[in-house]
């Protein structure tokens, strides 16, 4: 049996990267006494499958978990018994029956959207966004290699709020070996990611 739980990762887990993540769920379904299928071999793994990677100091209201089960079980005990051993900070929105031999999760990704807060005010942040949007090309370095950045940045659209903060809503691609990162977007504008606060908005799946 294969599901597929929309879920949540809120402030409570803000610092939690993606491995400790994917732990936490194998720690849920573990103490949970839901029968989580493993992969066979040497060092079997559990049978867990994360959309996207969200990196450290990131919330989202987006994610999407499959996991396997040995059994085909009621939706509804899942959820109970999930609900049970599930730590603060992660939310579950839905959990799905998926097709077992549906395509991998990571495969259908084509972009995400996150929605940045400065916590500070930035009076040139019009300038520094329209150098990004006009730039041809923004040559960056990862893993001693160089890329380009623009093109991985499909939208920018910045917002203000009745509180005075600013908010800028990005669209990055995030296909495999072309994925942008708003860290990234930032440091290309000259802001400190320290500074604000990056929260993943929904991630885009082929049609």
């Amino acid at each position: 049996m294969r599901i597929r739980i929309s879920f949540s990762k809120t402030n409570a887990m803000r610092y939690t990267g993606h491995l400790d993540l994917f732990r936490a769920w194998e720690r849920t379904f573990r103490r949970s006494g839901l029968p989580l299928a493993y992969s066979q071999g040497f060092h079997p793994q559990p049978r867990l499958n994360l959309a996207c990677a969200l990196p450290l100091g990131f919330t989202s209201e987006s994610e999407k978990l499959d996991a396997w089960l040995e059994q085909i079980l009621p939706l509804e005990h899942i959820r109970q018994s999930i609900m049970k051993t599930i730590p603060p900070g992660l939310e579950i929105h839905a959990i799905e029956v998926i097709d077992l031999h549906a395509l991998p999760l990571q495969t259908q990704v084509e972009s995400a959207i996150y929605l940045i807060t400065f916590l500070d005010d930035i009076p040139d942040l019009d300038e520094r966004l329209n150098r990004i949007k006009t730039a041809e090309h923004l040559p960056r370095i990862r893993r001693n290699k160089i890329y380009d950045l623009r093109p991985l940045i499909e939208d920018l659209t910045l917002m203000n709020v009745e509180s005075g903060n600013c908010w800028l809503q990005i669209q990055l691609s995030a296909r495999e070996s072309a994925t942008g990162r708003p860290e990234e977007v930032l440091d290309e504008m000259g802001i400190k990611f320290e500074d604000t606060r990056v929260h993943r908005k929904k991630i885009i799946y082929k049609v």
